[in-house]
C-alpha cells in the first residue's frame, strides 16, 4: 500500500534519522549515542506517495523487512527496538555499556 511521502519522513525523523537536502533528500541514521551510522535511506524531491516497490527499497535500506518497516513508520516499532535489531543484524555498533 503507497504511504505518503510526508508521513514516512516525519516518521524516520522521529527515529533518529537525520535529514539531508541534495539532488534526493537523504536520511542518515544517529545511533542513541549520537553516532552517524552506514545506515541511510533516501526519498526524490515532488513525491507525494512512495509506491510499494519503493517502500521495499527504503526497507532494505534500512536493514529490515519490509513488514518491520511498516511497524517502524507506524510506530509500533520504537528507536530503541530498531536500533536492537540493527545491534543484532551486526549493521551498526552495540552502544557503551
Amino acid at each position: 500500500m503507497p504511504r505518503k511521502q510526508s508521513d514516512v519522513e516525519r516518521s524516520l525523523t522521529s527515529k533518529g534519522f537525520q535529514h539531508k537536502e541534495g539532488d534526493h533528500s537523504y536520511f542518515h541514521y544517529y545511533s542513541t549515542v549520537g553516532r552517524k551510522t552506514a545506515v541511510f535511506t533516501k526519498t526524490s524531491h515532488g513525491a507525494r506517495e512512495i509506491d510499494d516497490h519503493l517502500l521495499g527499497r527504503m526497507a532494505k535500506q534500512c536493514k529490515l523487512s519490509r513488514a518491520d518497516f511498516d511497524r517502524l513508520i507506524d510506530c509500533p516499532l520504537d528507536r530503541d527496538g530498531y536500533e536492537t535489531k540493527l545491534v543484532a543484524l551486526k549493521a551498526i555498533e552495540a552502544p557503551p555499556a
